[in-house]
């Protein structure tokens, strides 16, 4: 027959298990659920029910936690004056700790007796659990948010790919082909090629400032204005004035994302080229086969960075032979090491090969010269190129 104390002992043990099965169910049951919500408002509950307390709360400086933290049962009205410190008689509280060793929360439960140790040592533990469990939905959460966002990043990408121009219009003894790579999901480079009533063809190549889904939006922006300004009957040059007035009117947040942009019109019949460069890196132009490319320097501003700004035009005789290339700087800013590919190597490969291969050769060259290191930049170019050996008005 067990003696008085040896009963003690075992009722003490007993406890003990019963405590350690507890806190193994309890921390099944923080687990169960991967919603931060969920898990917020089991371990309440456990706490609460568990440690026989009156009422039980979360108290969080993490913005990700503080605007969901609720109580469970009752607490007093001045619960909200608890402190770490436990100034207030009647609570008792556990640290919820990340991996990085931050409070992510504290667990508090409000009882008007103290706990005893094997108490203190349930709540440690379930704060224990409960970081873990917090740890897992808040990784859960942001999983599905990058889901989210790369759903909505690969739309946009579809959308801003499905405005280009389908393909590049045949323009009789002409060769004209466009390509664009965007650094990110989406970038603020564009491209458009506007067939014109007259048969004229109107054409623009910009890039806003910065990258990303920011500039993205200001490029369809940019393309909604063009597209209305090119089937006006206009001087060049005042169809920049013109985009640059509607650029700046759009705000504060445009004007930061102002656009550099070349604008083109070819007249197919009189074999006549009107640029205006408004703030971009220079054209590219040679007049005929054989001869060294000139640059189109800009004439005026970016887009939208100044009201009231002015432009000028520039007129070139495309001759048979001649071409002409457009492009963004993420062309020229392509490293190899500490050597940027530049303006002239782009420039000396005019002529390099026949006009419907020619941009794929500029690309293969970039990706050639970069090696294995990243695209740092959106990219896109345009080459217009009259053919050879052609009659009619030169």
């Amino acid at each position: 027959m067990l003696s008085a104390h040896h009963r003690d002992e075992t009722i003490d043990l007993q406890q003990k298990l019963a405590r350690v099965q507890s806190l193994l169910d309890a921390a099944r049951r923080v687990h169960a659920t991967i919603h931060l919500d969920d898990v917020l408002a089991g371990v309440l509950e456990i706490a609460a029910k568990e440690l026989e307390a009156e009422g039980a709360f979360f108290v969080s400086g993490a913005a990700e936690l503080g605007s969901r933290v609720d109580t469970y049962g009752e607490v007093p009205e001045n619960w909200k004056l608890w402190t770490e410190e436990g100034g207030l008689p009647g609570y008792a509280f556990a640290r919820l700790v990340s991996e990085r060793e931050d409070t992510l929360a504290h667990l508090v439960i409000y009882r008007p007796h103290a706990l005893s140790l094997e108490e203190e040592d349930f709540l440690e533990g379930l704060a224990l659990q409960s970081a873990l469990a917090v740890g897992n939905a808040q990784h859960h959460e942001r999983t599905l948010e990058f889901e989210r966002v790369q759903l909505d990043l690969d739309a946009a990408r579809a959308i801003q790919r499905s405005l280009l121009p389908p393909e590049a219009p045949d323009v009789a003894g002409y060769s004209l082909s466009f390509r664009s790579t965007a650094c990110y999901e989406v970038g603020g480079d564009y491209v458009d090629v506007v067939h014109l009533p007259d048969g004229r063809l109107m054409m623009a190549l910009a890039d806003v400032a910065g990258k990303g889904m920011a500039s993205a939006l200001m490029s369809m922006t940019f393309r909604s204005s063009f597209r209305a300004i090119a089937g006006i009957d206009l001087p060049l040059a005042e169809i920049a004035a013109r985009l640059n007035t509607l650029h700046w009117q759009e705000g504060m947040e445009a004007r930061r994302r102002y656009v550099t942009a070349i604008l083109m019109c070819l007249d197919p019949k009189t074999h006549r080229l009107e640029v205006v460069n408004a703030g971009h890196n220079p054209a590219f132009l040679r007049t005929c086969a054989g001869r060294e490319a000139v640059k189109v320097n800009a004439s005026g501003l970016p887009l939208g960075m100044m009201p009231g700004r002015t432009y000028e035009s520039e007129i070139f005789d495309m001759g048979e032979g001649s071409e002409m290339l457009l492009y963004t700087d993420g062309l020229t800013e392509v490293f190899q090491g500490d050597d940027e590919f530049g303006e002239d190597r782009l420039m000396a490969l005019l002529g390099a090969r026949p006009a419907p291969e020619f941009l794929e050769h500029v690309w293969q060259t970039l990706a050639q010269f970069a090696g294995n290191a990243h695209q740092t930049d959106d990219m896109t170019a345009l080459y217009l190129c009259r053919a050879a050996n052609q009659g009619g008005n030169a």
